[in-house]
């Protein structure tokens, strides 16, 4: 897997840091729903902390990633991010697990927006897409290796093996970001009003592509633990679920960066883009949903991953296209609020039905909203004329 763009190397660490400690942990306890005591709605509840931080504190950190410049806040992030898994190492119980997911989620929500800023920022003109797909690729690489990873370490030495991997690789992060990530001043401020803010957010050029984040991280969400959950129910073993998200994570890695690519090369829009992407979401929750088996959890993981990788980065790159510079720390952290929030929504709203109903049920019920998402993304603006809102495009003015 290629770097790109040197001075963007320590961001790709960030992005790596925050896939696998996400998904580390989710996916390890979906797989070991049974010993961890966790039934399908609590395990909903508890995949839903870690997202309900970043919901609470990413517009906050991103926009004063825009008042003090993006680096500070990165390497303050990755530091929280380290104190709060060194205190998983002794946390027993879920109520003390779940108060450290919610304080790593808290340290997520400073260095990922501030990151999504630092790559708009620092990438020259028409080359946005490739450089989010390869951002997104590398935390595709975390999504690929934290599960296994979160699984094995939980069954051979408990939850202190994993949180405390997750501290050595989030400090070496951090001390990475300080060292090697180029300082990028904040530029002058212009003053918004609240209705400005109002405008901005309703605006469809935000809008759309945050809605199609929300459904794609509803179903990333969703399927890194409650996939594992299916599959052991249709009789998988504990690594053979677990490898189902591994699959989803690889299928995504290696469709962004070809579909950052595309979209700089003026040969597929965005509009087209997102709304393939969310069909093949919307596909594959269906198949999980009404045929499970061991043959569709690993199809259906794959598919999402192409789905979730299509979308994602066109997304993001067009919200980086239409953004002023002096607020895309604010629009980064506001987008991923929806994004967080579909990720928190969807294993809640799946664990819900699933208690009530069955886990085939709570998936079709996600499929159906992902359904409504790939109906607005075909009011997105799509064409080559979107250029990205970035400092090298825009001699830092």
């Amino acid at each position: 897997m290629t770097t790109g763009h040197p001075r963007l190397s320590p961001l790709y660490a960030a992005g790596f840091v925050t896939a696998a400690g996400a998904h580390s942990v989710a996916a390890g306890f979906g797989a070991n729903t049974e010993n961890a005591g966790l039934t399908l709605l609590t395990l909903g509840i508890f995949l839903a902390v870690y997202d309900l931080a970043e919901v609470l504190l990413k517009p906050l950190f991103g926009t004063l990633s825009d008042r003090i410049g993006p680096k500070p806040v990165i390497v303050g992030g990755l530091i929280g991010f380290t104190v709060a898994s060194l205190l998983g190492i002794w946390a027993a119980g879920p109520v003390a697990l779940a108060a450290v997911r919610f304080a790593q989620g808290a340290a997520a929500s400073a260095f990922s927006p501030a990151s999504s800023a630092s790559v708009s920022r620092l990438t020259a003109p028409g080359q946005a897409g490739r450089y989010f797909g390869r951002y997104g690729s590398w935390k595709g690489l975390g999504y690929a290796a934290g599960p296994i990873l979160g699984a094995a370490l939980i069954a051979w030495g408990g939850t202190g093996w994993l949180f405390g991997a997750l501290a050595l690789v989030s400090a070496g992060t951090a001390v990475a970001v300080a060292a090697l990530l180029p300082t990028i001043p904040p530029l002058p401020r212009v003053r918004y009003t609240v209705m400005d803010l109002v405008r901005q957010v309703t605006d469809r050029d935000f809008l759309l592509p945050a809605v199609a984040l929300a459904a794609a991280a509803g179903a990333l969400g969703t399927a890194t633990g409650l996939l594992p959950a299916l599959g052991r129910q249709v009789g998988l073993n504990v690594f053979g679920a677990t490898a189902a998200v591994t699959v989803l994570a690889v299928a995504s890695a290696v469709t962004q960066p070809l579909v950052g690519r595309l979209r700089d090369a003026g040969r597929l829009g965005v509009r087209a883009g997102v709304v393939v992407g969310l069909a093949l979401i919307t596909v594959a929750l269906l198949a999980a949903a009404l045929v499970p088996s061991a043959i569709t959890v690993f199809v259906a993981g794959a598919a999402l991953g192409v789905g979730i990788g299509t979308a994602t980065p066109l997304a993001f790159t067009h919200l980086s296209a239409t953004t002023p510079p002096d607020r895309i720390g604010r629009t980064m952290g506001t987008a991923e609020l929806g994004r967080e929030t579909g990720d928190a929504a969807g294993p809640l709203l799946v664990g819900g039905v699933a208690a009530a109903a069955s886990l085939p049920v709570g998936l079709l019920a996600l499929s159906l909203a992902s359904a409504v998402a790939m109906t607005a993304a075909l009011f997105l603006r799509s064409g080559p004329s979107l250029e990205p809102a970035s400092d090298a495009a825009n001699d830092g003015g």
